[in-house]
């Protein structure tokens, strides 16, 4: 019986008092998950976005039956950072300028010996400028050995885009400014009017698309790259879809999959597997979309508990890996929310599991053979204390309350939140992958939507070869623009050689 949305009919209330502690515990669980939601909504709009909390660390407040692992302290010192002119790196190019004294200077004194001199250093900015490389190709009126008259040209290089002026550095200006520096078109549109070329917006979507397409053939390098890595990160954010810039909006998707691991060489020697970001645009969140990425793919992917990943799960080639920070911040926003001062079941989850962070942080450096030996020895049991204390807390709490949800959700997940012990390649959460998504959730804040499907897969490849060369520490403009020079004349059955981890820049 539920009355939770109509007005109270005391008559109709049932008289057996089993069935009124029924209705009253419903509606108190109703009354918590309603709070619980208004005070998520307040933090959404007017709180940090930080997962941290003041006091966190300290020991638990209320006695509970299992026993509480001892709270590790440490001194931290702290000075004060200087403040004064940054250095300037030293791989900059320098530029000389000499000052001596002037001629009435010198002529003051009866003698002058030079005796070294004083260095000081500014940090100078040269205005980014466009100009008009003009193609001279000399042309000849030639005579065959057989006698035959003809008119022949010399080559040059093909263009990026045979039916575009725009150069490679300058594609790969625009593909940078907007996916990686986060420029929405019609600002690009404006910078390039105030360095004297009017540049339409619609040319400039042009060509992204046709550079996109272009650098599409090492996008599917790189997809297969990532598929043949020992683990796989996985997740996906909304973005707006509007076809044209007008009519309804569709909430598409761009899944982020991070290929990454170490495997052992015959030689019994852990070889990395070099980090690869894949972006894939589709309109829904349909599981099939994750079932035709990942078709051929074995090995371990560590993602949230999305249902659509499942059947991937079934086959047995892929094992599921969970997140301890997915599961984390359902304890986070309870805590967070609850009133200052105040702790809870959900303060007590957090610092449970502030232990495994802990202890993963003194076996970061580890190679993977140590890191598992030594999970099972600490991190195993300790899991086995946060299991029991979970299943003790949820007995004390209403079903349906959102601290019962928190702790629902990683009981049921446990097998996936616990395997991360079992191998010493694998991590302890997903924050690789969300970290891979950051830069999609900061742009999007500024190009608002994605204009067309074939728009969403040009920003797929883009995003894929820019993270991708962030994680190796390639910078994405050098890259771009001499892969984009050199791939249409370059062989395709070496196309490889051009990904981020791969490249080196043409001579």
């Amino acid at each position: 019986m539920s009355i939770a949305s109509a007005p109270l009919d005391l008559a109709a209330l049932p008289d057996d008092v089993a069935t009124l502690k029924g209705i009253i515990t419903g509606l108190a669980a109703q009354l918590e998950s309603l709070k619980q939601q208004v005070l998520d909504l307040r933090r959404a709009h007017y709180g940090t976005s930080s997962e941290r909390l003041s006091g966190q660390a300290e020991l638990f407040v209320e006695a509970v039956s299992l026993p509480l692992p001892a709270v590790e302290t440490q001194t931290v010192s702290y000075e004060r950072p200087r403040h004064g002119r940054p250095a300037l790196p030293k791989d900059l190019p320098r530029v000389r300028v000499d000052y001596d004294l002037s001629d009435a200077e010198k002529a003051s004194f009866a003698q002058l010996q030079r005796i070294g001199e004083e260095v000081s250093e500014t940090l100078d900015y040269i205005p980014a400028r466009l100009q008009v490389i003009e193609h001279v190709r000399a042309k000849y009126a030639a005579r065959g050995t057989d006698g035959e008259s003809t008119v022949v040209s010399a080559a040059m290089p093909p263009a990026p885009l045979p039916k575009a002026n725009a150069s490679a550095n300058l594609l790969a200006h625009v593909l940078v400014s907007k996916y990686h520096d986060h420029l929405p078109l019609n600002r690009i549109e404006r910078i390039f009017a105030r360095q004297g070329a009017e540049l339409a917006r619609s040319t400039l979507c042009d060509w992204v698309l046709g550079s996109t397409e272009l650098l599409g053939v090492l996008y599917q390098a790189l997809k297969a790259h990532m598929l043949a890595a020992p683990k796989l990160h996985a997740d996906d954010t909304i973005v707006t879809l509007i076809e044209q810039g007008r009519g309804p909006s569709v909430q598409a998707r761009l899944w982020t999959y991070l290929g990454a691991g170490a495997r052992l060489n015959e030689q019994g020697q852990w070889i990395e597997h070099p980090g690869a970001v894949v972006y894939e645009f589709t309109n829904d969140r349909r599981g099939e979309h994750v079932r035709r990425m990942l078709a051929g793919y074995s090995g371990y992917l560590q993602a949230d508990a999305y249902s659509g990943f499942d059947a991937l799960y079934a086959t047995g080639r892929i094992v599921e890996v969970g997140c301890w920070a997915h599961a984390r911040r359902k304890f986070f926003d309870i805590a967070q929310a609850a009133p200052k001062d105040s702790r809870s079941l959900a303060h007590e989850a957090l610092d449970w599991i502030g232990r495994l962070y802990a202890f993963e942080a003194t076996i970061k450096e580890r190679p993977p053979d140590d890191k598992r030996v030594l999970r099972q020895e600490h991190a195993l049991p300790l899991l086995g204390q946060i299991r029991s204390w979970l299943e003790v807390s949820l007995h004390s709490l209403l079903p349906k309350s959102p601290t019962a949800g928190a702790i629902g959700y990683a009981l049921s997940n446990w097998q996936a939140l616990s395997r991360y012990v079992e191998a010493g390649i694998l991590d302890i959460d997903n924050n690789a992958c969300e970290r891979a998504i950051r830069p999609i959730a900061v742009g999007r804040k500024n190009w608002l939507f994605v204009g067309s499907q074939r728009g969403g897969r040009a920003a797929a490849i883009a995003f894929s070869l820019i993270q991708t060369c962030k994680l190796h520490g390639v910078e994405p403009y050098a890259y771009l623009a001499d892969v984009l020079r050199r791939l249409p004349s370059h062989p395709a059955n070496r196309v490889a050689a051009l990904l981020p981890f791969n490249w080196k820049p043409a001579a």
